[in-house]
């Protein structure tokens, strides 16, 4: 338990490095906006700086202050230690950004975005994958998922689309199209290494079923139905646990199956859409 938790911590802190890497190298100097809470920080500084004078008011030191009342809004909402590891995220990337130097590594806005996004895109992907998040819209976008029981990615969309207009008001319009740019680039490196579907579905054959289904619950309150199934070869009578979770719940979920029950037979699919009842808050 202690060594999977470094290992997440760790995760955590190179994530975070990278993504700030990816910004004060390639994206605040060619005036390219990253996604989410992260590009809402670079347009605040941009503004600061440009229309205030107020240049100590810095990337990282807007993107932490933005990340306090969503860390609040996790903590309650979406899960203690989804919000911590997530909040530990923007602490790190925060520090970053304020102790990396901001660069120029080129001049041509291409090259800045492209390379820009394949690293942000990875630091937040291996994020992802590890069972925590870069903060922001993505604790905002799973409490919506939950609440409204409705794609999240519509929400995202309606904040990247701001930020590629506003990116385009400051600057000049070339700069949104680069912001554009990168923000597919970073979505498509985001889905290579963790997954592009909102919600997938898990179908867990165990024979320790009522320790693995309280653990789960447990974790995730999530409901599930529960199958009798019978092994093919060894004729063995097992159950099949059968759930839909999101995609930021999967790293809880391997990590429950593994601690319970090593010899479990697991498929997780992509989940096109849910009819029905989802687990949603009060």
């Amino acid at each position: 338990m202690f060594l999977m938790q470094a290992q997440r911590i760790a995760i955590v802190i190179i994530g975070a490095i990278l993504n700030a890497i990816a910004l004060n190298f390639f994206l605040i100097a060619a005036n390219v906006y990253a996604s989410g809470f992260t590009g809402i920080s670079q347009i605040l500084s941009t503004i600061f700086t440009d229309y205030f004078h107020m240049e100590n008011i810095s990337t990282g030191i807007i993107l932490f202050l933005l990340n306090i009342p969503v860390a609040i809004l996790g903590w309650i909402k979406v899960g203690k230690g989804f919000t911590i590891y997530s909040f530990l995220s923007v602490i790190f990337t925060s520090g970053a950004l304020e102790i990396l130097p901001t660069l120029s590594l080129s001049d041509d806005l291409m090259l800045n975005a492209v390379f820009g996004g394949v690293i942000a895109g990875f630091g937040v992907g291996i994020t992802l994958k590890w069972g925590a998040s870069t903060g922001g819209s993505d604790i905002i976008a799973m409490w919506i998922s939950r609440m409204k029981d409705k794609p999240i990615g519509g929400y995202l969309m309606v904040i990247n689309g701001m930020i590629i207009v506003i990116a385009g008001l400051l600057n000049e319009p070339e700069n949104a199209l680069y912001t554009l740019v990168g923000l597919y680039v970073t979505t498509r490196i985001i889905d290579s290494i963790h997954t592009r579907h909102e919600k997938v579905t898990a179908m867990i054959v165990t024979k320790k079923t009522d320790e693995l289904q309280k653990a789960i619950h447990d974790t995730m309150t999530r409901g599930m139905t529960i199958l009798p199934v019978k092994g093919a070869y060894t004729k063995e009578d097992k159950h099949m646990l059968y759930l839909v979770i999101t995609r930021y719940e999967l790293y809880d979920l391997e990590r429950i199956i593994h601690e319970v029950d090593e010899n479990a037979f697991t498929n997780v699919v992509q989940t096109a859409g849910v009819y029905g009842f989802f687990r949603r808050d009060d």
